[in-house]
């Protein structure tokens, strides 16, 4: 991946981002949970969704029932109803896997792919207390609106693109980028948290694709 265009410090299945971090550049220490299904996952977080930190949730493959049933997609629905989002996965064996969940930070972005997986959970009349205060939060402040697209539907923001016009060297090592490392710059930008910051990443980025030398 090029030097320029890192990828966020934690991109997650749904598109966002829970490194789980607690805002002072470490990281806490978190249990691995293993639970029934579904409905236990809805209990757990009942019962701690304000407390914890987070959890590393033993989730499982297609077809396997043991030690649980429970899918990302049903994880990822109850998190969100909780004020939750997932972070990081990693294989435990051929059966399952661990996904990371932690509550959302007050800054943290939306995607658009939650942002419509929230409205059906509304819809539902699935939304509790604590899911519904962080989608009131991000309305007022904007990140609702903002939310971002996924790798398979970015675009190339106005910002950037305009950018990318006005300096022709760094608009040719921009196009020869990895579909996955357009997508990190692409990120970088559509995720600051205001727009000073988001002018700030744009000239990074430009000035660090200008520097590059030409591919050979």
């Amino acid at each position: 991946m090029s030097p320029s265009a890192p990828p966020p410090s934690a991109h997650n299945a749904s598109g966002e981002n829970a490194d789980g971090s607690n805002g002072i550049g470490t990281r806490p220490t978190l249990e691995r949970l293993v639970v029934a299904d579904a409905a236990a996952w809805r209990a757990w977080l009942d019962i701690h969704e304000d407390t914890s930190d987070g959890v590393y949730l033993v989730l499982a493959k297609k077809g396997t029932t043991t030690p649980t049933t429970l899918t990302y997609a049903e994880a990822l629905d109850e998190a969100l109803c909780s004020g939750w989002i997932d972070g990081r996965r990693n294989r435990i064996d051929d059966e399952t896997f661990q996904q990371h969940f932690t509550p959302r930070r007050k800054t943290s972005m939306w995607s658009q792919r939650n942002v419509g997986i929230v409205e059906a959970l509304i819809s539902e009349r699935r939304m509790r207390p604590r899911g519904r205060r962080e989608i009131d939060r991000a309305q007022a402040d904007g990140r609702w609106e903002r939310a971002y697209a996924g790798p398979a539907t970015a675009e190339i923001p106005t910002d950037l693109s305009d950018a990318l016009d006005a300096a022709p060297a760094a608009a040719q090592r921009f196009a020869a980028l990895s579909r996955a490392d357009r997508y990190a710059a692409i990120h970088q930008v559509v995720t600051a948290p205001s727009a000073q910051t988001r002018a700030t990443r744009v000239a990074r980025l430009i000035a660090g694709w200008h520097a590059e030398p030409p591919a050979s």
